[in-house]
């Protein structure tokens, strides 16, 4: 916008030296008209004084119009000085935005430099230490993994042997009729095979026999109810 500006007033300035040469021209005609003889006639001054003040209008309307050109000239180098102004303060900004750009850049880039020399070296020797130590890992791993699974062993037959234990104590605990039924009538008892068979085959022997006096004892009562025996003194052996 400012170059179009100087190019306008650029432009405008031939004209104007123009017009000012137009007004000197009428104003050296209008005293050449002065200097005419006092002998013509009437008309001939009437009409001398019609082109005078022709002459003087059309100076001034062309002195107006430059005064207005300058003015209007003036007020486009005032916006122009403003917009300059503007457009320096902009760069001003743009400027100080741009040297702490370059700022922060050089800082980062001290940083990376100072990563590189310092801190790559210690991750490298961080990393082989990480290696022999998973290297020592590797070679101890299988001897613990065994010693774990031997001790792993030896807990889960602590556990079932403890167990055992446990269910012992609590069959000592238990009375003997509890006893007795759990060996005749389960197979769960913690007792030898010889005891079950011992155990249920008296049981066996004790049943059958109470069976059988059960089974006299009420053929007897049948055989003196039907002999209308009376209890007692008459009472059949």
């Amino acid at each position: 916008m400012a170059e179009k500006a100087f190019r306008r007033i650029s432009g405008g300035m031939p004209n104007q030296m123009n017009e000012v040469n137009q007004v000197h021209d009428r104003a050296g005609a209008q005293r050449d008209f002065r200097s005419f003889p006092q002998g013509v006639p009437e008309s001939a001054t009437w009409k001398r004084r019609e082109l005078t003040e022709r002459i003087v209008s059309k100076l001034e309307t062309t002195l107006k119009n430059v005064y207005k050109k300058n003015l209007r000239n003036e007020h486009l180098m005032k916006d122009i000085e403003a917009r300059l102004t503007e457009d320096l303060s902009n760069f001003r900004a743009i400027d100080s935005l741009i040297s702490d750009v370059c700022r922060g850049l050089q800082r980062n880039y001290q940083r990376a430099d100072a990563s590189l020399n310092q801190q790559v070296p210690q991750i490298k020797r961080e990393l082989e230490t990480s290696m022999e130590t998973l290297t020592d890992l590797s070679e101890t791993l299988p001897s613990t993994d065994s010693q774990v699974t031997s001790i792993r062993h030896a807990g889960l037959k602590s556990l079932v042997q403890a167990q055992e234990l446990v269910y012992e104590l609590s069959w000592l605990n238990t009375e003997f009729y509890e006893r007795w039924r759990i060996i005749i009538f389960t197979s769960s008892s913690p007792v030898s095979l010889r005891w079950k068979v011992y155990l249920r085959t008296l049981f066996v022997i004790s049943f059958i026999i109470c069976s059988w006096l059960f089974w006299i004892a009420l053929t007897g009562a049948y055989r003196a109810h039907r002999h209308r025996l009376v209890w007692g003194e008459k009472l059949m052996s």
